[in-house]
């Protein structure tokens, strides 16, 4: 037990939780290190949840439960972050499932990393038979973004750090103001605002937290998680991206009407597009909103643009990254993958 502040800080936000707080509380407490506080923050539960707290709270004082009222899951957690005695806050959603060295290797990772602000971990999906393919890919994605420049390069495709994955140092994350509360995904802002910032992310390359899923999951049935507020989101953050307002060439790889639909959103914030690139030659030679449709060989004459993927296809984004990379493009640098 902590005599004074604690190792780390954990914040774990929930609103009737009472299905699942036990299980994940069980987890918590499982942890190989043991100096922390959990900071329980009641978004205005009125099921069990708040007496489960209570009740682990008795027989163990790193429990402390925080009542603020219903205001969202965005306020409990900075209530959370506001609130923490420790310079390091670890985040949990109250569905999930600790490994038991979770703590211990991120805590150890930020200790050891004095250049990083924030840490995740790879993660697993549970349960399995309720896990579609497309989830599966997204997390095969995610799982893949481990260091600071895999996150930074691939912070326009999705979420490259599970939410409840995090580990930060509450300066950096209270410098930016915490979590935004918006018609927007509240991690997804944090965590693009972390690099727009120069702050560096990167992962544990292991499993350390199990993530739930299931039909009632907020991220499911509240419309900031929908496509619209990432692509939204998205697009906002790259119309100030220095690399795309640079006097560099822009264009577009995707002329469908789905990539087209998403690359738009920076046309409507005043970017402008020299091309769309494309494979199909129905295509190739046309013009779509004024714009000229070009095959890829174009972008391996002089001309040299910057080039951002938005075509989204299970394996289209990794093939059209390949012959991007053939042709001499680096991400990052002369290449962007967009969700």
């Amino acid at each position: 037990m902590f005599q004074s502040s604690p190792t780390l800080s954990v914040v774990l936000p929930f609103f009737n939780a009472e299905k699942t707080l036990e299980e994940t509380l069980r987890s918590i407490q499982q942890q190989s290190l043991d100096d922390f506080e959990l900071l329980a923050v009641d978004d205005g539960s009125t099921d069990q949840s708040a007496d489960i707290i209570r009740d682990f709270s008795v027989n163990d004082k790193r429990v402390r439960l925080l009542q603020p009222g219903r205001a969202g899951v965005v306020a409990a957690a900075n209530s959370g972050i506001e609130a923490a005695s420790s310079a390091i806050i670890a985040r949990m959603d109250a569905d999930d499932l600790m490994h038991p060295h979770r703590l211990e290797k991120q805590y150890h990772y930020l200790v050891e990393n004095p250049d990083i602000a924030m840490v995740g971990c790879q993660v697993s999906l549970f349960p399995e038979e309720i896990i579609q393919k497309g989830f599966n890919e997204y997390i095969r994605w995610q799982n893949s973004c481990i260091t600071p420049t895999d996150i930074a390069d691939e912070i326009y495709v999705e979420l490259p750090i599970a939410n409840p994955s995090i580990m930060f140092r509450r300066d950096a994350v209270l410098s930016l103001g915490g979590y935004h509360d918006g018609p927007y995904p509240e991690d997804y802002d944090l965590q693009l605002r972390m690099v727009h910032s120069g702050h560096k992310m990167a992962k544990i390359p292991e499993v350390l937290l199990q993530w739930r899923e299931s039909p009632g999951r907020l991220t499911r049935t509240d419309e900031r998680y929908n496509r619209n507020a990432f692509d939204q989101l998205r697009a906002q953050f790259l119309v100030t991206d220095p690399r795309l307002l640079s006097q560099r060439p822009l264009v577009a790889w995707g002329a469908g009407r789905r990539s087209r639909k998403r690359s738009s959103l920076l046309l409507e914030r005043g970017l402008k597009f020299d091309a769309w690139v494309d494979i199909d030659p129905r295509k190739i030679g046309n013009r779509v909103q004024g714009i000229p449709v070009v095959d890829p060989d174009w972008l391996a004459k002089d001309v040299r643009p910057f080039v951002l993927g938005y075509v989204n296809n299970h394996g289209a984004r990794d093939l059209i990254a390949d012959d991007l990379r053939a042709m001499g493009y680096q991400r990052g640098k002369d290449y962007l993958m967009i969700g």
